[in-house]
């Protein structure tokens, strides 16, 4: 039977059923076999004396005593039995179940399923049968189920579905990669994911399955990244490597080798005909902004102009004054664009950036308004990438430029999450620090603490330095009795009348009422910033030596180590305060974590392990995709594996012509990647 034909011609799918199944997005029989179990219940008879506390545990055992029933009331009730298993005589519980004393009876051999409490010697009973276990299924299949519908009925469902379609199940997968990896066929893997006949086998269908998945993904991400390199126009930057060396020695200090390497990869990607595609990640005070300058003044030498866009104001400002000091001897023109520069000065800049005489423009998004026309835009650098949608970086293109394109970003991200959600991006990492770079001095303390912290903080005060204070709400939340901003911004306020300014910036604040709160602090004005996370990304203020992160437990690990980052930029040592009463193992944990390491990376795979992938992001527009089977932390081996083999075909003509592989092909052109032109 065709893998397309409607559920409703199952038996036992009636109205009801059928209505249960379409909320679960289940309408062909396709649909249906392609939902896999989440977990499989165990029933592999297994010895007690190897069977840890609190585990599942399936045994046979011989009925030693007479069976007694304790009533609870509101038709509840408990039945107890002593019972034989091996050597241990243990006692078997059934809640619920007055009726099953009838049936037990001494010397019976009985077949249970349930909870081992293994100091109690007890196990509660979940399933059970008399007599001994027979030759069933050992691994029962368990769904996410919505409506109506029942485990029982849906594994009924699952076997006729199996069995009418097992003519027409078309394998994806070429046969040299099942040779290969040693993987189970499509329907042997389907029916022993369903229907395992053994541990093993449930095992090897699961491999195949997240494989699989794992290379369609990369197919996808391959594509386009071969597309990307295939568009027309793409710029060929010649840069002068004699003039990049130059101002690579004019610097006042060394690159590192981390930061050398990436230079090399960008400069490699200018230099070749496809335009570059490509996320620079390091982590905060890693040196992005010198590669950023590095790589526009590579593209002037080409005769191009480079451009910076940055989140926000203040940033873009930095970045201005940061590239201005080192271009200053080259005499290059730099202009700064963002939403303050109005009138004539505006004027006067779009009209030199038309002409060719502006090389390197700095701003914000008022470098894609429509009035902004370049003369040769050869490069774009985006800081904090993600702040930037998908369409604001397509407007540069609409505009008739297709520019080589970096992004950078500040947020470490796992290996694994990089080449998911940026799979289609080149990816290069700067995962090493400039020589004689303080360590941030991370505490973490409970909240009765506070006093002592003001004081701590005091002492930095008055040797002239400032301070953030962060904390996670805007507003007390109903159930959980949080500081929020306003009222920390009050109690420091008359903690610190007469001696020093605090100042509040929050997200409700108007983005003008932001930047003038950050530009004070940042000049100086304000002495403690009380802030929620607005102050995350990339603003550099040396002077702030201390940072009091208030319920710190409310933070993911990135986030809190993104946080630190505002404090250690300049030569002093610097400390970050965690105040935190963590609840949870996991919280705790996170916080541990944050005293031990100042390595972002190491941070940033410890929070993946802990929250997992589709929260690392804190969104859910974050790019990771959400598999079935596949779990990026898990099977990062099989992702890299899925995007060895995904590269490597893409770029072969027998994956784009070859019998072997049209499903994969037709699997591409269902997502939308390619148009059909390029598969005929």
């Amino acid at each position: 039977m065709d893998v397309k034909t409607p559920v409703t011609a199952l038996k036992g799918v009636g109205k009801t059923a059928a209505e249960s199944l379409q909320e679960m997005n289940i309408e062909t029989l396709h649909d249906l076999i392609m939902t896999f179990p989440y977990r499989h219940e165990d029933f592999q008879l297994k010895d007690l004396a190897d069977t840890p506390h609190n585990e599942r545990v399936t045994v046979e055992g011989r009925v030693e005593s007479e069976p007694s029933v304790l009533f609870l009331g509101k038709n509840k009730s408990r039945t107890q039995v002593q019972v034989l298993v091996g050597r241990h005589l243990v006692k078997a519980i059934f809640f619920n179940q007055p009726y099953v004393k009838a049936k037990l009876r001494i010397g019976e051999v009985l077949t249970l399923s349930g909870k081992w409490d293994r100091g109690r010697q007890v196990i509660t009973v979940q399933s059970h049968s008399i007599g001994p276990k027979t030759d069933g299924a050992d691994f029962e299949p368990v769904y996410s189920l919505k409506g109506s519908i029942y485990q029982k009925t849906f594994r009924k469902l699952m076997r006729q579905a199996l069995d009418l379609a097992k003519d027409d199940l078309i394998d994806c997968l070429p046969q040299r990669f099942l040779d290969g990896y040693h993987l189970p066929s499509f329907h042997d893997a389907l029916e022993w994911v369903h229907f395992p006949p053994d541990g093993e086998m449930l095992k090897q269908a699961r491999r195949r399955f997240v494989y699989e998945e794992l290379l369609m993904f990369q197919l996808k991400m391959q594509s386009l990244r071969k597309k990307n390199r295939e568009e027309e126009g793409g710029s060929f930057i010649n840069y002068d490597l004699e003039k990049l060396k130059k101002f690579i020695q004019s610097l006042p200090f060394d690159l590192t080798a981390a930061q050398k390497r990436v230079v090399n990869e960008i400069c490699k990607d200018m230099r070749e005909p496809f335009r570059m595609n490509r996320l620079l990640q390091g982590d905060v005070g890693s040196g992005k902004t010198v590669v950023a300058a590095i790589s526009l003044y590579a593209a002037v030498t080409a005769g191009l102009q480079g451009a910076l866009m940055a989140p926000t104001e203040i940033l873009a400002e930095q970045h201005a004054n940061t590239l201005a000091q080192w271009f200053e001897p080259l005499g290059l023109n730099i202009a700064l664009l963002t939403g303050s520069v109005k009138g004539k000065r505006r004027q006067l800049i779009l009209d030199q950036l038309a002409a060719g005489e502006i090389q390197i423009l700095i701003g914000t998004h008022a470098l894609i308004q429509p009035d902004v026309q370049f003369n040769k835009l050869g490069l774009v650098i985006t800081d904090e990438q993600h702040r930037f949608g998908v369409d604001q970086r397509r407007v540069l293109k609409d505009k008739g430029y297709n520019p080589d394109v970096l992004f950078m970003t500040a947020t470490p991200i796992p290996r694994t999450l990089a080449i998911s959600a940026f799979g289609e991006m080149d990816v290069s990492v700067i995962d090493e620090m400039p020589v004689g770079r303080k360590e941030i001095q991370t505490f973490w303390m409970k909240k009765e603490m506070f006093g002592k912290i003001l004081g701590r903080m005091e002492k930095e005060l008055a040797a002239g330095r400032q301070a953030y204070v962060i904390c996670p709400l805007i507003e007390e939340s109903d159930k959980l009795d949080f500081q929020n901003a306003v009222e920390l911004f009050q109690q420091l306020s008359s903690h610190f009348h007469g001696k020093y300014t605090v100042g509040l910036m929050h997200g409700r604040l108007h983005s003008d009422e932001k930047e003038e709160t950050m530009r004070a602090f940042t000049e100086g004005k304000i002495s403690v910033l009380v802030s929620t996370t607005v102050v995350e990304v990339g603003v550099n203020v040396p002077n702030a030596s201390f940072m009091l992160i208030y319920d710190a437990e409310r933070f993911g690990l990135s986030q809190l180590h993104q946080l630190r980052g505002r404090v250690g930029r300049g030569s002093e040592q610097s400390y970050c305060v965690l105040l935190a009463d963590p609840k949870t193992e996991m919280g705790k944990e996170r916080m541990a974590s944050m005293t031990e390491t100042n390595d972002g990376f190491v941070l940033a795979e410890k929070d993946l392990q802990l929250r997992g992938p589709g929260d690392f992001f804190g969104r859910k527009q974050s790019g990771v995709p959400e598999f079935k089977m596949a779990d990026l932390v898990h099977d990062y081996r099989a992702l890299e594996t899925a995007r060895k083999d995904a590269e490597k075909l893409v770029n072969s003509e027998e994956f784009w012509n070859g019998d072997e592989t049209k499903c994969l092909r037709e699997h591409l052109e269902e997502s939308g990647v390619l148009s059909s032109s390029r598969l005929d």
